[in-house]
C-alpha cells in the first residue's frame, strides 16, 4: 500500500468509527477496533473489544441522537503501525429540562494508535481529549431566522 492509501485508509476508519457511533453500529466499530483496544476520555478508561462495544449502548441510552464529523488527521506511519491525532466535533442532543432539546457540542481531539491487520487498519489507542465544549437549545427545523 502506498503511503497515500494508508492515510486515506486511517481517515476512513476515523470515518467509520464516527459512523458507528451516531448510527449505533457496532459492526462499524468491529471492523476498525482491534482486540486489544484502549479508549481513554474525560472520567473513564476502557479497555479490550467487547467492553468498549459496551459504549455504543451508553450513547443510545444517553442521548437521543449523535453526530461526530471528522475533520482531519495527522499522522505518522512506520511499517505496520501508525500513531497521529484526529480533530473532530461531537454534538450529543439530549433532553433539556424544560421539554426543549439541547445541543451538547464537543471540539475533540483523538490521540491515536493503529495497527495493520490481515483486514485493514484497527485502532488500538484512542484518547479523548476535549478541548471545549458548548451547550445550546436545539432550534426547531424550518423555523423562521
Amino acid at each position: 500500500m502506498s503511503p497515500v492509501d494508508d492515510r486515506n485508509a486511517l481517515r476512513l476508519a476515523a470515518e467509520t468509527y464516527a459512523r458507528g457511533a451516531d448510527r449505533r453500529s457496532k459492526d462499524d466499530w468491529r471492523a476498525v477496533l482491534a482486540n486489544d483496544i484502549e479508549i481513554i476520555g474525560p472520567g473513564f478508561a476502557i479497555a479490550g473489544l467487547e467492553a468498549n462495544l459496551g459504549s455504543i449502548d451508553h450513547l443510545a441510552q444517553a442521548f437521543k441522537a449523535t453526530r461526530h464529523v471528522v475533520h482531519d488527521l495527522d499522522v505518522t506511519i512506520a511499517g505496520n503501525e501508525a500513531q497521529g491525532e484526529t480533530r473532530s466535533t461531537a454534538e450529543h442532543r439530549l433532553a433539556g429540562p424544560d421539554g426543549q432539546d439541547l445541543l451538547l457540542v464537543w471540539a475533540i481531539r483523538y490521540q491515536d494508535r493503529w495497527r495493520r491487520e490481515a483486514d485493514g487498519w484497527k485502532f488500538t489507542r484512542r484518547e479523548l481529549i476535549v478541548d471545549w465544549e458548548e451547550l445550546r437549545p436545539v432550534g426547531d427545523v424550518g423555523a423562521a431566522a
